[in-house]
């Protein structure tokens, strides 16, 4: 996993990826500082290494000189343009504008005039410097879409009506030989403070908008059948839950991609860019998240349902059973909990199987719980077709509360007539990944638990296990690996 950390652990702020002759490239914020844009590099999406900082602050006097906030990077005419946010201290930082970086490399950069300096509303259908009755304006993460031959920027902006805490709204920028028309937002939902790290793309014939909404702290869309059109909401918009942020797409091939950073809660908490997802739909359009391509690629072996024979019971439940057969396990317990684990194979591992439910209990599966029981518990509910993780177990630095549970994250899945689901648990160092049925609903990083212990566990309820494998997974690389490294893979970069 990546941080982009020093001093502090949450130093990694709002990001965008280009892929470039087959490597990543990963620019990214310093928060709190907000003086440079960082840049990183991998060959894979998830292995990263820093090297030359891209774009510092401007000089004092310079429209930039106070703070860098969020940009995007794209490549047109050979040579690679960057569209940042600056804010000035002339301002007390409170306005932001939307300028210009060129590099021929993707390495160097330097600030350039495409033709204005920066961009700011005039105030036609957005808040201004003139018109800001929040004191804070709202105009920056530009985000480039081109489309018939024209080049948009579509910004975190607000509109210039409506009550103040719901004006946030995807502001539309058409760049010109002479500048910027202004036009009307593609959306303005009139229900959020701000729209960040506004991001479009079409896929399958229709127009996708994403938006990260400080206000839940989660990645929202939107849709629309033209580019231009009126954009909708489905029943569930909701498409990166709880703690994922600011996310931006990139097409990888066949595969487009769709890189975020995670956090818990407040914006001094640990900061950690997670592996991708990629983006697919249903047959009526709506957004699905599927798990990264790369992970079937890196599997180093596999650990078959059959060959797992040491399974117990963590709390010797007199109601609980348990039947383990080669192609399938039941268990359950009438009363109460009863956890049914064995030990991990390995660290890295994907864990996959069918779930197939009987009675109207409680069920879930368990990883890193160690031999007391505490760790991650993951709850299917197929009544009502939630899944959510939680951290569980005992408290030693309290003996008045002395418990651990939190519920870190949930989603929604679609139940089955027959109560049966598809899982696959992926856990790679401190990242967690659930998905049901081929879509991933839970996709996060903690550091609570590690324990050597994964299973079943069951409430009133009787599960069978079916079709199981666990696949083997090679150990997370550091972050801070050596500078070597990084220079190979830019001059390998450069050569092609």
């Amino acid at each position: 996993m990546y941080s982009g950390s020093g001093f502090n652990e949450w130093e990694i702020g709002d990001i965008t990826v280009l892929i470039h002759n087959g490597v990543y490239h990963l620019f990214h914020l310093i928060i709190p500082n907000h003086d440079y844009i960082a840049h990183a590099v991998s060959k894979d999406g998830m292995s990263w290494r820093r090297t030359k900082n891209a774009l510092f602050v401007g000089d004092p006097g310079d429209w930039d000189d106070d703070m860098l906030w969020t940009m995007d990077v794209r490549e047109a005419n050979g040579k690679f343009i960057m569209y940042y946010t600056g804010l000035q201290r002339r301002d007390r930082g409170v306005i932001s504008r939307i300028g210009f970086a060129e590099s021929e490399d993707l390495i160097t950069w330097k600030k350039t005039d495409r033709p204005a300096l920066y961009i700011e509303p005039p105030g036609i259908y957005y808040e201004s410097k003139k018109d800001n009755p929040r004191k804070w304006l709202s105009f920056r993460d530009p985000f480039r879409f081109d489309y018939n031959g024209d080049t948009y920027l579509i910004v975190c902006a607000r509109r210039n009506t409506g009550p103040l805490s719901r004006r946030g709204c995807a502001g539309l920028i058409k760049l010109t030989a002479d500048g910027a028309e202004f036009l009307p937002p593609l959306i303005h939902p009139m229900a959020y403070d701000d729209i960040e790290c506004p991001c479009l793309f079409e896929l399958h014939g229709r127009f996708y908008l994403l938006g990260s909404i400080r206000e839940d702290i989660k990645v929202r869309y939107w849709f629309s059948p033209e580019f231009l059109g009126e954009y909708h909401s489905f029943h569930s918009d909701v498409v990166l839950p709880l703690g994922n942020y600011a996310a931006r797409t990139v097409q990888d091939g066949e595969h487009l991609l769709v890189f975020n950073f995670f956090y818990a809660g407040t914006v001094d908490r640990l900061r950690v860019l997670p592996p991708p997802k990629q983006f697919d739909t249903d047959d009526k359009g709506r957004l699905l998240l599927k798990t990264y391509y790369r992970w079937q690629q890196m599997v180093a072996g596999s650990v078959r349902q059959q060959d797992i024979k040491d399974v117990k019971c963590l709390f010797n439940n007199p109601t609980a059973s348990l039947f383990l057969n080669d192609d399938k396990w039941v268990c359950g317990s009438r009363s109460g909990y009863e956890v049914f684990y064995f030990k991990k194979p390995s660290t890295a591992f994907i864990w996959e199987g069918r779930i197939n439910v009987e009675g109207m209990g409680k069920l879930g599966i368990v990883t890193d719980i160690d031999g007391d029981g505490s760790g991650y518990y993951i709850s299917f509910d197929v009544s009502n077709g939630v899944v959510k993780i939680r951290t569980w177990g005992y408290n030693p630095n309290n003996f008045k509360s002395n418990f651990v549970f939190n519920d870190i994250q949930a989603g929604l899945f679609k139940v089955n007539e027959d109560r049966s689901f598809h899982f696959s648990l992926l856990s790679y160092g401190n990242y967690i990944e659930v998905s049901v049925d081929g879509i991933v609903k839970l996709t996060l990083i903690d550091y609570t638990y590690s324990g050597e212990f994964i299973g079943l566990y069951s409430a009133s309820s009787v599960i069978s296990l079916q079709d199981s494998v666990i696949k083997i997974l090679p150990e997370p690389e550091e972050e801070y690996a050596s500078q070597e490294e990084t220079q190979k893979t830019i001059e390998a970069q450069r050569e092609v």
